[in-house]
C-alpha cells in the first residue's frame, strides 16, 4: 500500500502552529494556548484534503536554533526529516523576525520542501504587511487565519499541488474497525511513558526528559509487528485535577483522559519503587470508568530494591481490585528488559475484547455460577435469571433478563461479572452486564 504523505507544522514558539493543525485535521487535539512552549512533542493527526488524498498531519514544538536542553529542536528536526512537506508557520501580527530567518535555515538544511504559511492575517495591517515574508527567498506565501478559519481553501490547493499523490491508497475511514488496535500508554508524570513508547517503536519517536509534564500532548504512532498492526497514543501524565498546575497543564488532564476514550487498551505504566500511589489509582479509575481493557506495565524494575518490592506488592491488590486483575508486566523501558512480553500481555486482550460465547453455553455458565452462590432477595422475592445472551463485543456486554433490575453497584452483580470474566479469561478486560427486568 503507497505510503500517505506527510507534512509538519514548523515554526518558532508561539505562531499558531498548534491552532492550524487542528484546524487541518478538523477536530481540537493538539492544546491551543498563548503560552510558548506549550507543544513539547510531536503530536500526529490524519485527515484528507479531498476523497482519495490523505495526509498525515505533524504538530511539532516551537523551533528556536541554539540551546536545546529539553531535546525540543531534535525532535522538530526528526519530524521534519520523516516529512514529505515542510509548512513553515510565521506571524503576520508580528512580522518577519530574526527567529523566523533562523528557523528558514534550519529546515533548509533538511533539504525538504518548504511552504511558506503566513498565520494571522485577520487584521488590515497584517494584511497590507506580509510581503515582507519574501525576505525568506521561499516563493509565495500563503496567508491564513487559523483561529477564524480564513485561507485554507487557498492552502488546500497548494498542498495538492505539492503533495505527491498516493493512489490506491485507502484512507482511515475506510479501513476497517479492527485493522489496528489502539493502545493509550498512560500514567502519573514522569513515570516512563515516553521511554516506553520509544523503546516499542525503536526510534526517538516522543521527547523524554526527566522534568514531569514534558510530554503535554498526546503522540500517535503507527506500528506494525508480525502482522498486527497497532496506533500507540503516548499520552500527558494525568493528575489530579486538585494538584495541577498552570492552564495548560490543566489542559493536558482532561486531553489525556480524552485519549483513553479513544483506546481499546490503555497500557497503564507504573513505576516500581514508588510502588502504586494513589495518583496511579486516580489514572486506573479513569480506565476503568471509560470501560478500557488495561495492561500494566510495570516500569524501572532494575531499580528496585527489597524496601520498593515490598511496597509495591503491599499496594498491588488495591490497583488490581480497580482494574479487574489486569496482566503486569515488570520492565526497564531504559534497558528493555521485559518489554516483549508488553506484546504477548497486549495480542491476548485484544483477543478477549471480541471473546464470543454462544448463548447455550452463556446460560448454562451463567446458571452454574447461580447454583453455586444463592442470588440475593430483592424487594421481598428472589432475584431469578431467565435468559442471557451476549449482545455486543469490544467490550463484551451481555443482556440478561431476570424478574428484578439489578442495582448497578449490587455486590451480586460483581460477582457475575467475576464468573464471567474468570470463565471466559478476561482478565483487565471490562465486562459489562445490562440487566432487564420481565415479567413472568
Amino acid at each position: 500500500m503507497p505510503r500517505t504523505p506527510a507534512v509538519a507544522i514548523v515554526g518558532r514558539p508561539n505562531v499558531g502552529k498548534s491552532t492550524l493543525f487542528n484546524r487541518l485535521i478538523g477536530r481540537r487535539q493538539a492544546i491551543v494556548h498563548d503560552q510558548p512552549g506549550v507543544t513539547r512533542d510531536r503530536i500526529v493527526g490524519h485527515s484528507e484534503l479531498r476523497p482519495g488524498r490523505p495526509v498525515d498531519w505533524i504538530d511539532t514544538g516551537g523551533l528556536v536554533p541554539g540551546q536545546d536542553p529539553l531535546g525540543i529542536n531534535e525532535q522538530v528536526l526528526l519530524a521534519a526529516a520523516e516529512s514529505d512537506l515542510l509548512l513553515l508557520v510565521v506571524d503576520g501580527h508580528q512580522g518577519l523576525t530574526t527567529a523566523d530567518e533562523r528557523v528558514r535555515d534550519a529546515l533548509i538544511a533538511t533539504r525538504r520542501p518548504v511552504l511558506l504559511v503566513v498565520n494571522k492575517i485577520d487584521t488590515r495591517l497584517a494584511r497590507e504587511g506580509f510581503a515582507e515574508f519574501y525576505a525568506l527567498g521561499l516563493g509565495d506565501p500563503v496567508t491564513v487565519s487559523a483561529e477564524h478559519g480564513l485561507g485554507l481553501s487557498e492552502l488546500h490547493d497548494r498542498l495538492l499541488a505539492e503533495l505527491p499523490a498516493a493512489e490506491g491508497e485507502e484512507s482511515a475511514d475506510a479501513r476497517p474497525a479492527d485493522d489496528a488496535l489502539a493502545v493509550a500508554i498512560v500514567g502519573r508524570p514522569n513515570v516512563g511513558k515516553s521511554s516506553l513508547l520509544n523503546r516499542l517503536v525503536g526510534a526517538e519517536r516522543a521527547l523524554v526528559s526527566a522534568q514531569p509534564g514534558t510530554t503535554r500532548d498526546p503522540v500517535d504512532t503507527a506500528l506494525e509487528r508480525d502482522g498486527r498492526r497497532y496506533r500507540l497514543i503516548d499520552t500527558a501524565g494525568i493528575r489530579r485535577r486538585a494538584k495541577v498546575s498552570g492552564t495548560p497543564e490543566d489542559l493536558a488532564v482532561l486531553l489525556a483522559k480524552r485519549q483513553i476514550e479513544r483506546c481499546d487498551l490503555a497500557l497503564l505504566v507504573v513505576e516500581a519503587p514508588a510502588g502504586v500511589t494513589s495518583g496511579d489509582l486516580a489514572v486506573a479509575a479513569a480506565i476503568r470508568d471509560a470501560g478500557k481493557a488495561a495492561v500494566i506495565a510495570v516500569n524501572k524494575w532494575d531499580l528496585l530494591d527489597e524496601e520498593g518490592r515490598l511496597r509495591l506488592e503491599g499496594s498491588w491488590p488495591r490497583l488490581a481490585e480497580t482494574l479487574a486483575d489486569p496482566p503486569r508486566v515488570n520492565l526497564s523501558a531504559s534497558t528493555g528488559r521485559g518489554v516483549e512480553k508488553l506484546f504477548e500481555r497486549i495480542e491476548a486482550a485484544r483477543r478477549a475484547l471480541t471473546v464470543e460465547i454462544p448463548t447455550g453455553e452463556l446460560n448454562r455458565l451463567l446458571e452454574a455460577a447461580i447454583a453455586r452462590h444463592a442470588p440475593p432477595v430483592l424487594a421481598g422475592r428472589l432475584w431469578k435469571l431467565l435468559y442471557a445472551a451476549q449482545v455486543s463485543k469490544t467490550p463484551p456486554t451481555f443482556m440478561l433478563f431476570a424478574n428484578r433490575a439489578l442495582p448497578r453497584e449490587h455486590s451480586y452483580r460483581r460477582y457475575l461479572e467475576n464468573r464471567l470474566r474468570e470463565a471466559l479469561g478476561l482478565a483487565g478486560v471490562p465486562v459489562r452486564l445490562v440487566v432487564r427486568r420481565r415479567s413472568t
